[in-house]
């Protein structure tokens, strides 16, 4: 009887977890947030630097053996009092005191947020929404309007008036979407001529009287709110806090779920990958054009709304927007388009504006250093190529 042996399979080698890690070590290197998280991180070494040349007694200490204590002095006792402005105070007198900032730069916050998840909308579908700076002054104008000119109890007269500004915003928006799917015009010059336009007819409707003009007023300021439409406080009187940062909020989870979980944010997001390809795939491009730029002036409507009835509740004015339509590219850009990301990305900013007037208030720094910090985020968020290089980061995976 022959000896015969049955050959034996080889068992399959043990994956490598030791690659499988470096491979999700890679990922994160090479992703889009730790370039935005590098992006802000230059920012704030380059804004440093400013501070510091910026500084009287730094210049007149060059050459001496105490310039870098000087240096060091500075550049912490202003982010030390950036801090205690937008975060905590500890030298507070009690503990509303010392929470205080945090709750301003909430309130901050609030609006930038808003108006960067329209931003950010728009961006997911492939267009440029520059327009939000008309779209806040028409929301805060019919927003207003209700709130000042209407007799009604509060549980009608807030919604209201919330309500119309955001519909407000959403038509403006809405029609340079219309007018780019059915002309083919570039959404970019459509939404910034409709902000000069938005900007001159709230002018023009301040100096009249039978408008949004104050009665017995000659400049161009409409009434103040009345109570049953101001946004409420939510932290107590003693905090300016209100309500419109929950909205904000409200408004972050919606996005997320419309973008992530619904058919119409499946197609937005096609649309922005590839609008011809999601054309031959039978997505109704112009439509999605359409209703993306509604929902984002929407969006960015809840951001004038939250100016007028809530953050500024003295009146109608045409410096209602306060910036924050221009100021929610950069939230937009920083977030990644997406909406925790802007979330995150605006109670940064909204930290930003709350520390800056503390900083130059007790460090007599110059609150422009912070738009200049701001601007260097959007410089290196938009030239991811340079973030890499400086940093030697891998190129992104496909």
């Amino acid at each position: 009887m022959s000896d015969t042996t049955t050959p034996t399979t080889p068992s399959p080698a043990p994956p490598d977890r030791n690659a499988r890690w470096r491979e999700v070590g890679r990922e994160i290197v090479a992703g889009n947030a730790m370039v935005s998280f590098l992006a802000l991180l230059l920012a704030v070494v380059v804004g440093s630097l400013l501070i510091g040349l910026t500084s009287a007694d730094v210049r007149d200490s060059f050459g001496s053996s105490d310039f870098l204590s000087k240096f060091w002095e500075t550049i912490t006792g202003a982010y030390d009092s950036l801090f205690k402005g937008a975060i905590w105070n500890a030298d507070g007198k009690n503990f509303d005191f010392q929470i205080r900032p945090l709750t301003e730069t909430l309130k901050f916050a609030g609006p930038l947020i808003a108006a960067g998840l329209g931003v950010g909308l728009a961006f997911r579908a492939g267009m440029f929404n520059i327009g939000g700076r008309g779209q806040m002054i028409m929301a805060g104008a019919f927003a207003g309007w209700i709130g000042f000119k209407l007799d009604l109890p509060t549980i009608i007269h807030l919604p209201l008036a919330i309500i119309v500004g955001m519909v407000a915003g959403a038509l403006w928006a809405g029609l340079a979407g219309l007018i780019k799917a059915r002309t083919g015009a570039h959404e970019v010059i459509l939404t910034i001529m409709l902000n000069y336009i938005a900007y001159y007819l709230v002018f023009f409707a301040l100096t009249k009287k039978n408008l949004l003009q104050a009665p017995g007023s000659d400049n161009p300021k409409s009434l103040p709110m009345k109570d049953s439409a101001t946004l409420p406080k939510i932290a107590g009187d003693h905090f300016n806090l209100h309500l419109g940062f929950v909205l904000a909020l409200v408004g972050v989870a919606v996005t997320w779920w419309i973008l992530n979980r619904s058919a119409l944010g499946y197609q937005m997001r096609a649309v922005g990958l590839n609008p011809t390809a999601a054309q031959a795939a039978g997505i109704n491009v112009g439509r999605i054009y359409v209703v993306t730029m509604t929902i984002a002036g929407a969006l960015i409507g809840l951001a004038g709304v939250n100016q007028v009835l809530g953050t500024v509740p003295s009146g109608v004015g045409t410096d209602v927007d306060a910036g924050i339509g221009f100021d929610a590219i950069t939230v937009a850009l920083l977030g990644r388009s997406r909406p925790l990301g802007i979330l995150a990305a605006g109670l940064l900013f909204g930290a930003f504006k709350a520390g800056g007037f503390a900083m130059q208030a007790s460090q007599g720094i110059s609150v422009d250093i912070v738009l200049v910090v701001q601007s260097l985020i959007v410089l290196f968020i938009a030239a991811p190529p340079l973030v890499r290089a400086i940093f030697r980061l891998p190129k992104e995976s496909k």
